[in-house]
């Protein structure tokens, strides 16, 4: 039990104690980013993966491939599904316009949920 205790208190799944290729459950707030939320559920029911592999050094060109025949809109941001920081993101994401205080709200609070944890995890989002 003490050990439960410990990876509760790191923020880290108990399942993580037995299971070291367990999925990590990011419970994502639909209250607070209620348009990046939606595009999230919709991206999903259309057949994108709920699972983020995590893969920061591919980001940069996964945004390049996943946004280069969708325009920018004044006002607006290009919230991409799977994100750039997923291995499972890049050409094929789900596109959506959103609003930035929305879409950067939210990306910021991913990073700082994300941040403990290394590249190859793999994290199933779960918007509530």
């Amino acid at each position: 039990m003490a050990g439960s205790a410990l990876y509760e208190k790191l923020g880290l799944p108990v399942s993580e104690l037995t299971d070291h290729s367990a999925v990590v459950q990011l419970i994502f707030p639909a209250d607070r980013y209620p348009e990046t939320a939606a595009h999230i559920k919709e991206a999903i029911r259309a057949g994108q993966s709920r699972i983020c592999t995590i893969h920061r050094g591919g980001a940069e060109e996964n945004r390049k491939h996943s946004l280069h025949d969708v325009p920018t809109k004044k006002g607006y941001d290009r919230d991409e599904w799977p994100m750039a920081m997923c291995r499972e993101g890049g050409q094929g994401a789900d596109i959506k316009y959103i609003t930035p205080a929305d879409n950067r709200g939210a990306g910021s609070w991913v990073q700082n949920q994300l941040d403990k944890y290394p590249d190859g995890t793999q994290v199933e989002f779960v918007v509530k």
